[in-house]
């Protein structure tokens, strides 16, 4: 029997396998999930992804299921419920940040018509496809998300530092960086 090969990161947790095998690299275009992404790399900084991964039901409960414009509405009350939340990563400033992040999305989107219509444009529309052969070859940061980081901030957007908008990158298909020996590299 043939074994799957995957990217050497996630394998052994299978929820850690269905994330990477389902959606890590597919290119996302639309703005609910793109969100959703960007609050969850928001709250993963400083931790393993695998903790948010198992605490992903709780956040999407947490925060109506993702959607900015209920979170661009919440008040000091709503924020010190969410602190109270075990079921989440309790930190305040990020928490602040989600909200903060809901109005700047917001903004975006008038802007640019869609949020993924300003993300995207970074890279002409087309995902980066990378040629990584080994884990140890794989970025934490690029010039790219140097970028993106800096002028999300001039947004007004919080917690996106270089590393959480690179990590974002990979999850929402911005850029392929599935290892070249991965099942996933070319499908995605």
């Amino acid at each position: 029997m043939c074994k799957i090969k995957r990217c050497d990161w996630c394998k052994g947790d299978p929820l850690y396998e269905k994330y990477h095998d389902e959606e890590w690299g597919v290119p996302v275009f639309d703005d609910q999930i793109l969100f959703e992404f960007l609050v969850l790399e928001t709250f993963q900084a400083g931790l393993s992804w695998i903790t948010i991964l198992r605490k992903r039901e709780n956040f999407r409960k947490a925060f109506d299921n993702f959607d900015f414009n209920v979170i661009s509405r919440y008040n000091q009350d709503k924020i010190d419920t969410l602190l109270m939340d075990a079921g989440i990563v309790r930190n305040k400033l990020k928490v602040n940040a989600t909200v903060t992040n809901a109005r700047a999305f917001i903004d975006t989107q008038k802007e640019f018509g869609s949020f993924s219509n300003y993300i995207w444009n970074f890279v002409d529309g087309k995902p980066i496809k990378n040629k990584f052969s080994s884990l140890s070859e794989v970025p934490a940061n690029t010039p790219l998300s140097d970028k993106i980081s800096k002028d999300l901030k001039t947004r007004g957007f919080k917690f996106v530092g270089t590393t959480v908008v690179y990590a974002f990158m990979q999850a929402t298909g911005i850029v392929n960086d599935h290892l070249t020996n991965c099942f996933r590299y070319d499908e995605v």
